[in-house]
């Protein structure tokens, strides 16, 4: 039997390493794992997708992102023929953003934000307060790889203008009911995940080895 071809987007600006606790049956699945690459100058997501999918080597793959990799896939499952297409703490259309993302669409306040500043997490850490902010902070010193002020200001404009309104009805959502950076209250038709939080592929990794495999497989 030929094993199922299973590709993984991380979030913004994170590594492929938050999947490091993913496991798969090794005999129906093979897992492959997508890094983000710095985009074009004025580099639309339409365009950035079809360069992502040139990085795909299997026909009729599953694609999972989780958050703005939940929306890279969505737009890459457009371009090429997947077998499904699954989000993770993520969104199916702009209908489904906060207020605030909203807000900051209609008075481009995303762009005050010091974005720079993630380069020096490091030196962020040191100066961290509280074992929450520590404990934070040490999640981003290894997981978010991708720094450049390039790459996080395009995402940040890139994820707020996404003009999806209609959602693909292809797509299964998987979303935790405590996540508060897209807010469970706005989110319909998804598999909800008790407790979890925007970060659930990190801490809820039980869950998704138990149950994605039963949802790649429609069991």
């Amino acid at each position: 039997m030929e094993k199922i071809p299973v590709y993984f987007m991380p979030g913004l600006a994170a590594s492929s390493t938050i999947f490091e606790r993913i496991q798969l049956p090794e005999d129906i699945f093979s897992m492959f794992f997508l890094d983000w690459f710095i985009p074009l100058e004025k580099e639309t997501l339409e365009e950035y997708a079809f360069r992502m999918t040139k990085q795909v080597k299997h026909e009729n793959p599953v694609l999972i992102g989780v958050s703005f990799g939940g929306v890279l896939v969505q737009e890459m499952s457009k371009v090429i023929s997947v077998r499904k297409t699954i989000i993770i703490s993520s969104v199916k259309t702009n209908m489904e953003f906060p207020k605030r993302m909203k807000f900051a669409k209609t008075t481009k306040a995303y762009k005050l934000l010091p974005t720079g500043l993630v380069k020096n997490i490091e030196v962020l850490a040191k100066y961290a307060y509280g074992e929450n902010v520590t404990q934070r902070l040490k999640l981003y010193q290894k997981y978010l790889s991708v720094r450049e002020k390039s790459y996080l200001d395009w995402s940040l404009e890139t994820i707020i203008f996404w003009n999806r309104t209609i959602a693909d009805e292809n797509v299964v959502q998987i979303h935790g009911d405590a996540d508060k950076v897209f807010p469970f209250k706005n989110i319909c038709n998804c598999i909800v995940v008790k407790g979890g939080t925007h970060i659930m592929i990190l801490n809820k990794y039980k869950w998704f080895n138990e149950n994605l495999p039963k949802i790649i497989l429609n069991e």
